[in-house]
């Protein structure tokens, strides 16, 4: 059978194919605003050179890297350094530490910005609002190496404010800092406190667009305020919910480095010592980047297994996830 798209028409016509037909809109399209493709060049050729381009250099996480010899002419070593890890003593201890802060993290740190959005949403009074909003968003600006001498300062035995409020009161000095016990709960209350004020901007533009008649209908049906956020405000804000705790889920294990690092000392390290510090210490400090390249890439991979887990169970239970 001949080709339909290439034989000839009574009048001699040839008629293109649907796909060429495609092809050329397309080349046209391109053509009529190319200056809109430029600009869309400039952001994905940064893609490709600075975060798709240094994939190729995961290699090393199953070489022997040698520096002389740079990442393509070092031996293989296949999963030797995965296996070294894997029976490290202190591998547990990682997983155990990196696992509970960040579950903790996600379990206060996720509803506390929701809370402070419903609770803004409800206020009448627009200058007490604006109020609340600039002093729960002001934390967000401070930086991480700034807030950890605001905690160190406040917590300081003896001469931190929290220790002369104890005194004052009759109790004994405490060494916050010092107590493993206390490491976690400091840095994910710190966390709350700097970050509540600035995620709850994504809920509070998705309460504000809310139909203002649905609010009406409730308060002719009798629904107290309980009722509305129940019944309205959760709803509406469920979408934007599900797809952030899906994204907190994908970065479970990628629990802030700098902060951790920085409230880190030789008395807390038993509980403040995670995956991000320990391939720090290992891979730069050490100098040994095959093991600390074998640890980030394990680390990579659990966190997108959490994402692919996590995006699954929201689209079963609520209907909706990331992709």
């Amino acid at each position: 059978m001949s080709d339909r798209s290439n034989a000839p028409t009574a009048a001699g016509i040839r008629i293109a194919s649907p796909g060429r037909a495609i092809r050329s809109g397309t080349l046209r399209k391109m053509r009529r605003h190319w200056q809109l493709y430029i600009v869309i060049a400039l952001p994905l050729l940064y893609f490709l050179l600075f975060k798709y381009v240094p994939i190729l250099g995961i290699q090393i996480a199953f070489k022997d890297l040698n520096a002389k010899q740079g990442i393509w002419g070092s031996p293989w070593a296949g999963f030797k350094h995965f296996e070294a890890f894997f029976h490290h003593p202190s591998f547990w201890t990682l997983i155990k530490n990196t696992v509970f802060l960040s579950l903790y993290s996600l379990a206060v740190g996720f509803p506390a910005p929701i809370l402070l959005a419903l609770m803004l949403n409800e206020l009448k009074n627009g200058l007490f609002k604006r109020a609340v909003q600039m002093i729960t968003y002001a934390p967000y600006f401070i930086s991480t190496v700034v807030m950890v001498s605001m905690i160190l300062l406040f917590l300081a035995p003896r001469t931190g404010v929290i220790d002369h409020i104890r005194t004052a009161f009759g109790f004994g000095s405490i060494n916050y800092i010092g107590q493993a016990s206390m490491f976690s709960s400091i840095f994910v209350l710190s966390d709350v406190w700097q970050y509540m004020g600035y995620s709850a901007i994504i809920y509070i533009a998705a309460l504000a667009g809310v139909n203002p008649q649905l609010y009406e209908a409730a308060k002719l049906d009798g629904a107290s305020r309980l009722q509305k956020i129940i019944r309205i405000d959760l709803p509406s804000i469920m979408p934007i919910m599900v797809l952030l705790l899906v994204l907190n889920m994908g970065q479970l294990l990628n629990i802030g480095f700098e902060k951790v690092y920085l409230m880190q000392n030789p008395l807390n390290v038993s509980a403040s010592e995670i995956i991000s510090t320990y391939v720090y210490k290992v891979g730069l400090i050490q100098a040994n980047y095959s093991f600390s390249a074998a640890v980030g890439l394990f680390n990579s991979l659990i966190n997108l297994a959490l994402i692919l887990l996590a995006n699954f169970g929201a689209r079963r239970i609520t209907g909706s996830g990331l992709f």
